[in-house]
């Protein structure tokens, strides 16, 4: 299960647009890359075939893809905004290494 602040929850409300379908919302997502091993993506969208919606607030949703799943589970998403910036922040239980942006981590099960 991800968690969502409420900070994160009153941004996202903010990023969907009004003409957007009804389930769309925060797709996030696991790839390979960055300089930890693995980075994290996000867009708005909607939900794909397999995905896993998680309701984070009665009008705000997350949409995570299977493989990216278990890179993701017991993450806390949260939004600062602050003088040395903004943006979603993933605190990630899974994490063993993060780089210095944070947009990259090394899994737990890549250590042997």
């Amino acid at each position: 299960m991800i968690s969502v602040t409420p900070a994160a929850v009153e941004h996202l409300r903010g990023l969907v647009p009004a003409d957007a379908p009804p389930a769309a919302g925060l797709r996030i997502f696991v790839e390979r890359g960055g300089c930890s091993g693995l980075s994290y993506g996000m867009g708005i969208a909607s939900p794909e075939a397999g995905d896993t919606t998680i309701e984070a607030a009665p009008d705000v949703r997350l949409h995570v893809d299977a493989e990216s799943a278990p890179h993701l589970s017991g993450c806390v998403i949260d939004y600062h905004d602050g003088l040395t910036g903004s943006g979603f922040r993933i605190q990630n239980p899974n994490a063993v290494r993060t780089c210095g942006c944070g947009t990259s981590f090394e899994p737990a099960s890549s250590k042997t």
